[in-house]
């Protein structure tokens, strides 16, 4: 990205006004998000002390009732019933996009063993803080799937969900949270504008804020703030990409005086990203094209060792993608690994796969990264008994055959 004046650049990141949906809020303490680039946007909720504790972690009360988490309930499955509708519109009417509504629905209705457990666990588990406010826009939430009460701070996967820009939603990565956190790992899960509400650069906007905000209070929860990864999917990839360029870029201008962490987090997983080229308008946006300028250059030191996983029988957005964007890491000095699944699609690695238990390669390519410091973590993760089947085999393999993706 293209380097710009102190003041501008801070511009980019600060939050604008606007008003915030009655959804649970947390109170924090006085915490610096990003000196002269970025103001806490908590700050207005800092009505309560700052906590402090020691040995074990420590989590805030859950104050929900019944009644609530049915409230909440209600409100989200409405907003996706309302993303959804947003996305037909933009897809517009004829022969191609009724034979994808209805592969889609008979895709879902699949697969619904496994999301209404997923569904189940989101909505009622203590070990889920819905709606956590990250930011002053509407949109700017994060979910936080926590591992069962056990002593000693635990990495922590800061998630960018994917969903075309259109329908991207924190509780997709409810999946990922579920499984993670059976490994004693933290997941937070970002929500962002999606378009028309908000442009790329929103979007953008909105996850450096989120990555910050994990960085800054994720300890009050149990997490480690030296021990955080990045992952986006598919959309959320490319988003989250664009965010860790940004951060790495104020970083890297404002020196000591930002405290944007970037160049703590321990690696980047990209899912299935697309890189947003061929268009002119939305080059500024293509990671692929961002880390070959000049400007930037010194400021690509700051990066952490990116991981791309990519099923080479994605036809949604295809692994050349990964691979190009591989290249273009390799040719600026980055640290990067491609890692192709033979014949995986968009929604294997994501969704059949975790769905059908047992061994799953692609989580444990993750979970070995996070856990590679830790012996007792792999020595753990070594004895643990195969992950639980959610959805029979049939309906995974009749989902796959129809799935619109």
């Amino acid at each position: 990205m293209a380097s710009s004046p102190p003041e501008t650049q801070a511009d980019r990141l600060r939050p604008s006004s606007s008003s915030v949906g009655e959804e649970e809020t947390v109170a924090f303490g006085d915490t610096p998000f990003l000196q002269r680039a970025v103001s806490d946007p908590a700050g207005s909720f800092n009505q309560q002390r700052r906590r402090r504790f020691a040995g074990k972690s420590f989590r805030p009360r859950r104050q929900q009732s019944f009644s609530r988490d049915i409230e909440h309930a209600a409100k989200e499955t409405y907003l996706i019933t309302r993303l959804t509708f947003t996305l037909l519109r933009y897809l517009g009417v004829g022969y191609r996009w009724i034979t994808r509504l209805l592969a889609l629905g008979c895709y879902a209705l699949l697969l619904m063993p496994g999301f209404l457990q997923v569904a189940y666990y989101y909505f009622f588990s203590d070990n889920v803080r819905r709606s956590i406010v990250y930011g002053d826009q509407p949109r700017n939430r994060l979910d936080l799937h926590l591992p069962g009460p056990t002593d000693g701070a635990k990495p922590v996967v800061i998630f960018v969900t994917g969903g075309a820009w259109i329908i991207g939603y924190k509780a997709w990565g409810s999946l990922l949270g579920l499984q993670l956190a059976k490994k004693d790992i933290i997941v937070a899960c970002i929500d962002y504008r999606n378009f028309p509400q908000g442009t790329i650069s929103d979007m953008i906007k909105d996850v450096c804020q989120g990555i910050l905000f994990v960085f800054n209070h994720i300890a009050e929860y149990g997490g480690d703030p030296d021990n955080i990864y990045l992952m986006g999917q598919s959309a959320g990839a490319h988003i989250a990409a664009c965010a860790l360029l940004e951060l790495a870029t104020i970083e890297y201008e404002h020196g000591e005086s930002a405290s944007s962490k970037v160049a703590r987090i321990k690696a980047y997983f990209a899912l299935s990203g697309g890189i947003m080229e061929g268009e002119k308008s939305l080059r500024q946006y293509s990671p692929e094209v961002k880390i070959q300028d000049p400007s930037i250059r010194e400021a690509l030191s700051l990066l952490p060792p990116i991981f791309l996983f990519h099923g080479s029988a994605d036809y949604s957005i295809p692994a050349d993608s990964s691979r190009t964007f591989y290249k273009a890491l390799q040719n600026v000095g980055a640290k990067a690994k491609l890692i192709l699944f033979d014949g995986k699609t968009h929604t294997d690695l994501f969704l059949q796969d975790p769905l059908r238990g047992g061994e799953d390669e692609l989580f444990d390519n993750i979970v070995s990264v996070i856990h590679a410091d830790d012996e007792e973590a792999l020595a753990k993760d070594a004895m643990a008994p195969p992950r639980r089947r959610l959805v029979p085999e049939i309906l995974l393999q009749l989902a796959r055959s129809i799935s619109p993706f």
